[in-house]
């Protein structure tokens, strides 16, 4: 998780304030000069670690903010609360300082987190509960007040019920921290099992992404969904398997799984498109299981509406024909989980493939020949940085690759002959999609030939001669 030291600008433009240069200014009157020695042995001893943030001034603020909880209580209890401009200043202070691992770790010490699940429990601030959680999500920055925190099955239980809320900002901060606890390996269990018991969860995250037009909060609960289905298959099974129960809070207006990653897939397209990986990932690991595949294809209008998101994603914003083929390397992330998920929708819905798509996988084998061709002319990268690369754009190429063989195995004369009118397959494409293709895939490249024997005939004989084909093909 991003380590936040403030929150994030929201809808309202609210802030969190500057994080400290220096002590912050302490809450008492200044005490007469004492001598040198004294100064600098008392600022030691306030001193928290080995940072210059002071233990009275963090003591301060943290006994204001129990007086204004215990303050509330006395007031009307179906109204909100609004926190003075002093006291929000100075949290934001304490939720900056918890960046650092001197003051996660004296917080923790100090019982910070119990006071903060207090707070959190009777808050009738929206604002106020904010900056608890963001707090608490810095301290789970680091490894011990995250193994911490993470055994406080109150604190735990009370985080996942805020889910539910209905205040953004509270909510992105909630994703945050739980993003940040499940990606410490040896506490992610806990926090798997505690969300296994909880079924609320999944009707609010479902909730969130169907309803929410929030990118910030979007993006955050993708990576929140993602996390959960990539560090537990069984549970994404149990999610894409199991109706909204009777007792769930949002029942009347969840929808399912499926619906909700695309319906907010597509809020974000427009607004933030790099944010799409995580939605295209988790739609693609639905793929990898049969509780998933029938998650995505049991509803027809479903099933083509996924279909449709990731058709237009790689066809109109992804590797188009005027793009240098680097263009690979930053697109990448996108292009292999949505054809990855196109390529297990076609055989399941028995879908057409367009000449738009069918182009858009010719020119990304031929992208990707053309990137590796320059980067051995330039053979200005180390070996080590070459073969990282070359892992990276593995995954891409070889989906790609498959999935065009399973295309091409279906090709007619009549998109054929389209896709060479528009200038899909050029001679230079088809080499090096024949090229990514052989000998894995030498059937298809087979029955191409014997389709271009009859529409490109002096293009099928280069292919033949150049790739030592036989001219036993297919047609």
């Amino acid at each position: 998780m991003e380590r936040k030291g403030r929150c994030s600008q929201e809808e309202d433009g609210d802030s969190c304030g500057s994080s400290a240069a220096g002590s912050p200014e302490m809450d008492r009157n200044p005490s007469p000069p004492p001598e040198e020695d004294e100064t600098e042995a008392g600022e030691e001893v306030d001193a928290i670690g080995e940072t210059v943030y002071s233990k009275h001034w963090l003591f301060s603020a943290l006994t204001r903010l129990i007086q204004m909880v215990t303050d509330q209580e006395s007031g009307p209890s179906d109204s909100s609360v609004e926190l003075t401009d002093d006291l929000e200043e100075d949290l934001c202070k304490v939720w900056d300082m918890a960046m650092d691992k001197d003051v996660a770790v004296f917080l923790q010490e100090f019982k910070a987190p119990d006071i903060l699940l207090g707070v959190i429990s009777k808050s009738r601030s929206p604002r106020l509960t904010e900056i608890c959680v963001g707090i608490l999500g810095n301290m789970a920055c680091f490894h011990d007040t995250c193994a911490s925190l993470s055994q406080n099955s109150d604190l735990c239980s009370v985080l996942l019920l805020l889910l539910g809320d209905n205040d953004p900002p509270t909510l992105l901060e909630t994703c945050r921290l739980l993003i940040t606890c499940l990606s410490q390996p040896d506490v992610a269990p806990l926090w798997l099992e505690r969300i296994r018991q909880q079924p609320a969860v999944c009707s609010s995250l479902c909730f969130i992404m169907s309803s929410s037009t929030n990118v910030d909060l979007l993006v955050k609960v993708g990576e929140l969904v993602d996390k959960l289905f990539d560090e537990d298959e069984e549970m994404m099974k149990n999610w894409v398997s199991t109706p909204a129960g009777e007792s769930e809070p949002n029942k009347d207006t969840q929808q399912d799984v499926v619906s909700s990653l695309l319906e907010a897939a597509t809020q974000l397209r427009p607004e933030s498109p790099e944010a799409l990986e995580v939605y295209l990932h988790s739609l693609q690991l639905l793929t990898t299981v049969e509780e998933g595949m029938q998650a995505l294809v049991s509803d027809a209008a479903r099933g083509r509406g996924v279909w449709m998101f990731a058709c237009k994603m790689v066809c109109e914003d992804l590797c188009q024909a005027d793009d240098p083929p680097l263009i690979l390397q930053e697109q990448k992330a996108l292009l292999a989980p949505a054809l990855a998920l196109l390529s297990a929708l076609h055989s399941s819905l028995n879908t057409d493939i367009s000449t738009e798509l069918l182009g858009s996988l010719i020119r990304i084998l031929q992208f990707d020949a053309e990137w590796r061709q320059g980067r051995t002319a330039a053979n200005s990268e180390s070996e080590e940085s070459r073969k990282e690369e070359d892992e990276q754009l593995k995954a891409l190429v070889e989906t790609t690759a498959e999935f065009l063989s399973t295309v091409l195995m279906k090709l007619n004369k009549d998109l054929l002959s389209s896709i060479i009118k528009e200038g899909c397959l050029t001679e230079r494409s088809c080499v090096s999609a024949v090229g990514s293709l052989i000998p894995q895939h030498i059937t298809a490249v087979q029955h191409l030939i014997g389709l271009l024997s009859e529409v490109e005939p002096k293009l099928a004989e280069m292919i033949k001669k150049d790739f030592s084909i036989s001219s036993n093909v297919s047609s």
